[in-house]
């Protein structure tokens, strides 16, 4: 499973909807899932480095964080997500303990 984060553009003027989505891959990069929920839908400017998303060893938690001080986790394999802080400093990396 591959999982990245980013905002994601859907309309053919190719505008930025300036929302926080994830999105999954199961199948080696051929489709992909947009997972939105527990997410920030309005406008969301949160910068995500690559080295700020993470998942245990099982593959069935992950969490990633922002710059701007967010820390989101999911317990279901990036299903959905809830937010665990909005008022952290910036956060370049997350990482679950082994």
């Amino acid at each position: 499973m591959r999982a990245a984060i980013g905002d994601y553009a859907a309309s053919a003027e190719s505008e930025i909807l300036a929302r926080l989505v994830v999105t999954r891959t199961r199948d080696g990069g051929q489709t992909f899932d947009v997972i939105e929920q527990g997410l920030p839908q309005e406008p969301a400017y949160d910068l995500v480095y690559r080295q700020g998303l993470d998942c245990d060893a099982r593959g069935d938690r992950l969490a990633f964080d922002s710059t701007t001080g967010s820390l989101w986790i999911s317990e279901g394999q990036g299903s959905s997500w809830r937010s665990v802080s909005k008022h952290l400093p910036p956060i370049l990396c997350v990482r679950f303990e082994v």
